[in-house]
C-alpha cells in the first residue's frame, strides 16, 4: 500500500512522488532561461558569443594530461581511493602553500582533497550547520554559498563586501545584535561575481572577529591563482590564528585549466576537517587516483603555465574593459579573478531589469552573460562577463553589444574577425 505522510492512498489513486522540504528552499535555476535561448540559438547555427560560465577554454599543460594518461594505463590506480585524497598529492597541496604563503600544513591532519572546492564546501556545510544555525555571506554571492547552507538547513545573512571596511564593521553588528549569534562566516576573495579584492590585513582583522564572537570561518579562495598587475591575493590562513578559527578551499580550475578534472582541496583547522573527512566518508570513495597523480604533476612542476594563464587573462580583460568603456559603459578591471563585473548604464536600467537586459544582449546581440541577480539582490543592475573568449572574440563581443544597444537594434550578424 502506498503512503504519504502516514495516510494510506486509496486503491485507485496515483502514486505521489513527496520531495524533501528542503527542496522548496532552492529557487528556480535563474540562468536555465538564458541557458534555453543559447541552447536554441546554437542548434539554429547562430554564432553566439559565451561569456556566461567560468568555463577555461584552454587545456591543462601537456605534460598533466600525459601523465593522466600514464597513471590511468597502471591497473592499481582503479580502485577506489582514499576519500580525503592520497597522501602524496596532500604533501603538494602542503608544498604549495609553504611556497606562495609561507603556510606550513600538516598533511595528514589539515590538508582534504575534494572533489572541487563546490563539493567540499557543501559537505562542510552539512558538518557545521543544522536546524536554527546562521552564515553570514558576502553579497552579491556565488550561489552554493548560500544554497549549500540552505540544504544543510541552515540560514543566511547576506552583507554587502564591496567595502571592506564596512564588511568587516557589519560582521561586528550583526554578532553583537543577532541572538542566537552567528556560527559560520564565509569570505571569499577575489569575489566571485564582483572581483573585490583585499589585503592581507584584512585577514587578521577577520581572526580577530572570529575568535571574538566564536565564529568558525570558511574562505573560497577559489581565484586566487588568477591575479593581475602584480597583485598576489593573500591566503585567509596567513593570518596570526586563522588556522584556530577556519579553513580555505582552494580549487585547481581555473589557474590550471582542470575544471572538468574537479580537483579541490580544503587546507586550515584540523577539528572541522576531520568532520568534512567524516561526511565526505559516507558520500564517496574518493577522486580517480590516475587524476591525483596527474594533479601532482601540476602543482609540481606546471607553476610557470598558470602564470602564463594569468598573464592571457589579464590580456582579456584589457580589451573587454577598454572596449567597454569605448562605447560607454563606466567599468572597473578586476586585478584578480576572471570575470569582469560590469555595472549596466543607468539608462537602460529605467527601462527594464537586469534579467532583461541580458536577455536583450542574447536575443539582440548574439552575446550570453550573466546577470547580476543571479548572484542575489545586491547583484542587480550588473552584468557578469567571463573571461573565457579570446581576445578578438572580446572585441566582437563588444561591437555585438554596440550594435544591439545604440544602433539599430537588429540582430547582429555573425562576424568573421582576421
Amino acid at each position: 500500500m502506498s503512503q504519504t505522510n502516514g495516510t494510506p492512498n486509496p486503491p485507485d489513486a496515483p502514486f505521489k512522488i513527496t520531495l524533501a522540504d528542503r527542496m522548496s528552499r532552492l529557487p528556480t535555476y535563474l540562468f536555465a532561461r538564458i541557458n534555453t535561448v543559447l541552447y536554441q540559438k546554437r542548434r539554429a547555427g547562430e554564432d553566439v558569443i559565451d561569456l556566461g560560465m567560468g568555463n577555461p577554454s584552454e587545456p591543462p599543460h601537456e605534460s598533466v594530461i600525459e601523465k593522466l594518461v600514464e597513471a590511468a594505463r597502471n591497473p592499481l590506480n582503479h580502485g577506489y581511493s582514499q576519500s580525503t585524497g592520497i597522501l602524496n598529492l596532500r604533501r603538494e597541496v602542503a608544498a604549495k602553500y609553504l611556497r606562495k604563503h609561507a603556510v606550513r600544513l600538516d598533511p595528514e591532519k589539515e590538508v582534504v582533497v575534494c572533489l572541487g572546492s563546490k563539493e567540499g564546501f557543501s559537505h562542510m556545510c552539512l558538518a557545521l550547520m543544522g536546524p536554527g544555525d546562521t552564515a553570514i555571506v558576502p553579497a552579491p554571492y556565488f550561489p552554493a554559498h548560500v544554497y549549500a547552507v540552505a540544504l544543510a538547513s541552515g540560514n543566511c545573512i547576506t552583507l554587502e563586501v564591496a567595502d571592506s571596511e564596512k564588511f568587516l564593521s557589519n560582521i561586528a553588528y550583526t554578532c553583537q545584535h543577532l541572538h542566537p549569534r552567528p556560527k559560520l562566516l564565509i569570505v571569499n576573495y577575489p569575489h566571485n561575481p564582483s572581483g573585490v579584492t583585499v589585503e592581507p590585513e584584512f585577514f587578521v582583522d577577520v581572526v580577530k572577529l572570529a575568535k571574538r564572537y566564536g565564529l568558525m570561518v570558511i574562505s573560497d579562495s577559489a581565484y586566487a591563482d588568477v591575479a593581475f598587475d602584480g597583485y598576489h591575493p593573500p591566503s585567509f590562513l596567513s593570518a596570526p590564528g586563522a588556522i584556530d578559527v577556519g579553513v580555505e578551499f582552494t580549487t585547481m580550475s581555473k589557474g590550471y585549466n582542470m575544471a572538468g578534472w574537479r580537483v579541490g582541496y580544503a587546507c586550515g583547522n584540523q577539528e572541522m576537517l576531520k568532520a568534512l573527512a567524516t561526511i565526505k566518508a559516507y558520500y564517496d570513495y574518493g577522486m580517480f587516483q590516475a587524476v591525483q597523480i596527474a594533479a601532482i604533476m601540476a602543482l609540481r612542476n606546471t607553476e610557470a603555465n598558470v602564470e602564463s594563464q594569468a598573464k592571457l587573462y589579464e590580456k582579456r580583460r584589457n580589451v573587454l574593459v577598454d572596449g567597454l568603456r569605448r562605447i560607454g559603459w563606466d567599468v572597473t578591471g578586476p586585478r584578480a579573478g576572471m570575470f569582469v563585473w560590469a555595472k549596466i548604464p543607468e539608462k537602460y536600467l529605467q527601462t527594464m531589469d537586469t534579467m532583461q537586459f541580458s536577455m536583450k544582449l542574447l536575443e539582440e546581440g548574439a552575446v550570453a552573460v550573466s546577470p547580476g541577480t543571479g548572484f542575489g539582490p545586491a547583484g542587480e543592475g550588473y552584468l557578469r562577463m567571463a573571461l573565457v573568449e579570446n581576445e578578438n572574440r572580446l572585441r566582437q563581443a563588444v561591437r555585438h553589444i554596440d550594435r544591439c544597444l545604440n544602433h539599430d537594434n537588429k540582430p547582429a550578424a555573425a562576424e568573421t574577425t582576421p
